[in-house]
């Protein structure tokens, strides 16, 4: 791989901005190289035939009288450039490099060229310089931490440790000057959680005996010779934050128990400690390994691009330019070395038992490997989906069952069954083409969801799934396919007719699985997001809750199918294919009442981020969502009840909400429509180079936004679909609808973490500090 594709792939997306602008510098070259070889190319045309070979060599550079080696030093009128620091207050660590030969020919391409240059060090310097500075205080931070914590430790376990607490003397932890007090042969101290203590032995004795009691006094004394604990008094000026706000109850014990009189420095509060200070380290040392991959790719970056640039233009700059960059801060700077040092120590010694192996690879996750054995099982189920697909085809074709008198007791009672996993199927398969096209583009969506690090699911895990499932569904219809739909008869075998239902108790078997099977951090996450959004205005919204949210007000087919399962498994004589369903008024009202509960939910995480945030865009939101449950009850009753009035009323709340919908989807959600911009009528950045694919979606996003038309117009059939089919047909529509919104939304919410720079998770802190700073969170 060229240099150029491999530092745009490790780039870290959030700071895309910060790198140096490669291709950008490489278009000068390549726009100066072009220039000296028009100037040669002219130069030879006027120069004798017989005359080039001995006229080139005039213009070859002079190696001098004395015959210089090659590594003695330059002489002046050997120099290109001169680079030095800019000078002036708010000029630290700026640099500007100056050429000595402005006065040849096309000068002007190298002056250009260095300038930019310089424009695009000083960025990459004081970006740097900036994030080490977060660093060294993120560190400060985590150093008063681990001190409290150490000190907790001590009061926890009073009984290990009563005879230092009469010790005057203390220690403290520091991130940025860890010691290291161990030596070889000494041992410490077993704690709960495999945690080792702050304590170092001057012997091979431990402290404790096979029955947990400790000997006496004195050789305590003689164990522990020139220890010193943490200080207790820390203790006097941290709250403890046993939890995070995440709903109104915890909220409420939160605060209740956050008083110093209430902190019952108890084990519980202490395991919750040490949980989160680990968390704490690991998204520490993870932000330094990418501000160390910063620093090697951009310090790469400059080195090959002025050995190009020595290349073009024949002269020697490269050493000179390099040579100030090796001496400058973002070269010269071993901060974030020792901090990930430290770190690592810390972290192998105090939540890791001291097992080197076990805390680096804690620390360092190794990266996820691609398993040819997924490869192998997506082409066979997918080839299987294929092959099932043509086999129904060839049936129905073969049996006439278009055409057959059970048709339409089949698509009436057996079609919307097998629907539901239709609906499925093609929603993951729109997830896998987005989670393909946003590792395309070089949308971090793992870090936007919030996935743990090595279980977020690629594109072909997704896409297995989804064949899987089809498999699962296409061999069921199949074998449920009973072509002996003989009205006369009315005889079907319980055992063929159950097997829907026995599929999606398959299904949610798999789903609430608790053995590690079938992807189990992956289901647990959706499970957990799920719940969120059922608790809707008791949980802290999220944005995966918002996102999970989103893709069910795409699946309201999907819900009636569901409760479309318990009226003919239960209400209906499925044994005959017979129902009553829509007979039923308590069928018809939670017919509606499906309907609205996803929008409903969304609804009610707008009010409560709202409440939270105070930003009046999520009440406005929160109304959007509110006009679209009007206009689905207006039109769900104009099904129900025909007539020119309810039809006017679907009609007029239907274009309110598809207008006020599809102005949030393109301005608010896609960030497009900016006037402007640079980019006219779409954004300023964009990840999809070709300009038309905005366009082309925003066309579509409205087009399949009036699909719901079909209802209020009264087209309940077309010539070769049944109603049921018809239903279906839009349901995809709108999830092809959502997939695409899928891809821009995401885009939208990551160009916004690039446009801040986020590329952390916000991880809670356990000791909030009294002396009037926020130190919950880093």
């Amino acid at each position: 791989m060229k240099f150029g594709k491999e530092f745009l792939s490790q780039m870290v997306p959030e700071w895309e901005e910060a790198y140096m602008n490669y291709n950008s510098l490489k278009a000068t070259l390549k726009h100066m190289l072009k220039f000296r070889e028009l100037n040669e190319s002219s130069t030879m045309a006027s120069t004798p035939k017989g005359l080039l070979k001995r006229r080139l060599t005039l213009y070859r550079a002079f190696s001098g009288l004395t015959g210089r080696p090659r590594g003695s030093p330059r002489k002046t009128e050997d120099e290109v450039i001169l680079v030095r620091a800019e000078e002036g207050e708010g000029s630290e660590g700026l640099y500007q490099t100056m050429f000595l030969k402005p006065f040849e020919e096309g000068a002007e391409q190298d002056l250009a060229f260095f300038k930019k240059l310089d424009h695009e060090f000083n960025k990459v310097n004081s970006f740097y310089r900036k994030m080490v500075k977060e660093m060294v205080e993120e560190a400060e931070e985590l150093s008063k931490q681990m001190n409290a914590l150490i000190a907790l430790r001590i009061k926890v376990d009073k009984v290990r440790f009563r005879n230092f607490l009469s010790n005057g003397t203390s220690t403290s932890f520091s991130m940025n000057h860890h010691i290291d007090y161990a030596r070889p042969g000494h041992s410490h101290s077993r704690v709960h959680m495999d945690v080792i203590q702050e304590v170092e032995m001057s012997n091979g004795r431990h402290l404790e005996n096979g029955s947990g009691n400790y000997g006496e006094q004195n050789t305590f004394k003689n164990s522990v010779d020139g220890f010193t604990p943490a200080s207790l008094e820390i203790l006097d000026h941290v709250k403890i934050n046993m939890t995070t706000p995440e709903t109104p109850l915890s909220t409420i014990k939160g605060l209740l128990s956050s008083s110093k009189s209430d902190q019952s420095f108890s084990r519980k509060e202490l395991r919750k400690a040490e949980q989160q200070i680990c968390m704490a380290l690991k998204e520490f040392y993870n932000k330094l390994r990418l501000l160390k991959s910063y620093s090697f790719l951009n310090l790469s970056a400059f080195s090959k691009i002025m050995k190009k640039y020595d290349k073009v233009s024949s002269r020697n700059a490269s050493t000179d330019y390099l040579k100030m960059v090796d001496s400058s801060y973002v070269g010269s700077s071993d901060e974030v070395n020792r901090l990930m040092e430290r770190v690592e120590h810390a972290f192998i010694k105090h939540f890791a038992n001291g097992n080197h192996s076990k805390g680096m690879n804690t620390l360092r996750p190794t990266a996820k490997r691609e398993r040819h054995r997924i490869t192998f099982l997506l082409g066979l189920f997918t080839g299987c989906s294929i092959a099932l697909i043509v086999a129904l085809i060839i049936l129905i074709h073969a049996r006439n069952i278009l055409y057959s008198e059970g048709r339409t007791i089949y698509m009436d009672n057996i079609f919307p069954l097998y629907s539901l996993f239709g609906y499925i199927v093609l929603h993951t398969i729109m997830y896998s083409a987005n989670v393909y096209l946003w590792r395309r583009y070089k949308i971090n969506y793992s870090f936007i969801f919030g996935f743990k690090e090595g279980t977020e699911l690629g594109y072909r895990e997704v896409f297995l799934l989804s064949a899987g499932l089809a498999v699962l569904s296409l061999a069921a219809v199949l074998s449920n396919l009973d072509m002996e739909m003989d009205q006369r008869t009315k005889s079907f075998s319980a055992l063929t007719e159950s097997v829907p239902l026995a599929l999606v108790i398959v299904l949610l078997l798999i789903t609430f699985c608790p053995f590690n099977v079938i992807y189990k951090s992956s289901r647990f996450f959706l499970i957990g997001c799920a719940f969120h959004c059922v608790c809707a205005p008791l949980y802290k919204v999220n944005f995966p809750d918002n996102f999970l949210a989103d893709q069910l007000t795409s699946q309201v087919q999907a819900f009636r199918s569901l409760e479309f399962y318990v009226c003919y498994y239960f209400w209906g004589n499925f044994k005959t294919r017979s129902n009553k369903c829509l007979e039923s008024d308590v069928y018809k009202a939670f017919y509606l009442i499906v309907a609205i509960i996803p929008f409903w939910i969304r609804c009610l995480q707008c009010f409560r981020r709202l409440l939270e945030e105070r930003n009046t865009m999520h009440g406005l939101n929160g109304l959007k969502y509110i006009s679209t449950v009007v206009a689905l009850v207006l039109r769900t009753t104009n099904e129900f009840h025909r007539g020119m009035v309810w039809k006017i009323l679907a009609a007029t709340s239907s274009s309110i909400a598809t207008i006020v919908n599809t102005y949030w989807d393109i301005v608010i959600d896609w960030g497009l429509l900016r006037r402007n911009s640079r980019n006219p009528w779409l954004r300023e950045k964009l990840s999809v180079p070709n300009k038309a694919v905005y366009f082309a979606a925003m066309v579509l996003n409205v087009i399949l936004r009036l699909v719901w038309m079909q209802s209020v117009l009264g087209i309940r059939e077309a010539p070769f679909l049944h109603r049921t089919a018809l239903t279906a047909l839009v349901t995809c529509l709108e999830i092809l609808r959502r997939g695409i919104w899928n891809f821009f939304r995401l885009e939208n919410e990551h160009l916004n973490n690039v446009g801040n720079y986020r590329a952390f998770k916000s991880v809670p802190l356990p000791f909030n500090y009294e002396d009037g700073e926020d130190n919950t969170v880093i």
